[in-house]
Order: C-alpha cells, then sequence, then structure tokens
C-alpha cells in the first residue's frame, strides 16, 4: 500500500502553474485577428526551402478551431483543382507571418465537417451582415 502512495505522480503546486502560465503568455500571439468557423482566411506561412525562406499564401474555409492557450490550431480546407486539401495551423505558430480574414461566414456550428461531402453551390457559406 505504501508503494503504491509513493508511485503516484505528484500534484503539481500553484507555483509551478504560474510558471507555465507565465511561459505561454510570452508564446501566445496578440496580434490575431478575430475569426472563427466558416470565415474566409488567407494564411501567409512561411516555408524554407533549403537555405531560401518565402511566404505561401493559403487561402481557404476555416472549419474548425480547438485547443486553447499555446496548444490552439484552427484547419482551413480548400478546393484545389477539385480535390478537398485541408491544412491545419498553429495558432501561435512563429511560422505564421499574418492571416487575413476576406469574409465572415454565417454558420450555426463550431466544427463545419459537413463541408467535405459538399461541392460546388451546396459548399457556399452565406456572408455575415454586419
Amino acid at each position: 500500500m505504501h508503494l503504491i502512495k509513493f508511485l503516484l505522480p505528484l500534484h503539481p503546486n500553484s507555483e509551478d502553474m504560474d510558471l507555465v502560465k507565465k511561459l505561454e503568455s510570452t508564446i501566445i500571439k496578440a496580434d490575431l485577428p478575430e475569426f472563427a468557423a466558416g470565415d474566409n482566411v488567407t494564411v501567409h506561412y512561411k516555408i524554407k526551402e533549403g537555405n531560401k525562406e518565402r511566404i505561401q499564401p493559403f487561402q481557404g474555409t476555416v472549419i474548425q478551431r480547438r485547443g486553447n492557450g499555446s496548444t490552439e490550431t484552427f484547419t482551413v480546407r480548400k478546393m484545389s483543382s477539385g480535390i478537398g486539401v485541408e491544412r491545419i495551423f498553429p495558432v501561435n505558430s512563429p511560422l505564421i507571418e499574418k492571416i487575413v480574414v476576406n469574409r465572415r461566414g454565417k454558420v450555426r456550428r463550431a466544427r463545419i465537417f459537413y463541408l467535405r461531402d459538399r461541392t460546388g453551390k451546396k459548399a457556399r457559406i452565406k456572408e455575415k451582415r454586419v
């Protein structure tokens, strides 16, 4: 019985949690625009090829945002030559140069995976009226 208590992991105390929060606050980007599922965005992403570095824009519809803090990610879907392409980006990645919100979409869900089954006009999302 005493051996089991010894092998149980220790609970982190509040000082350790404060250190984690301080470290996360240095990683989190503050200059990102507000965007959610259904929005059409362009993500300018740095790509390194050998010793060269270039910025490649990836434009598509945000189909989900998940996680929080430093581990938050979002998935962008676009159609390329009739084939659906999805890419998952970490929100706080240093490789993201900037995110531009092209259109705000009006959807009733946080994760719009139903777009995967639709093509053409059926895959359209209404624009949010301001």
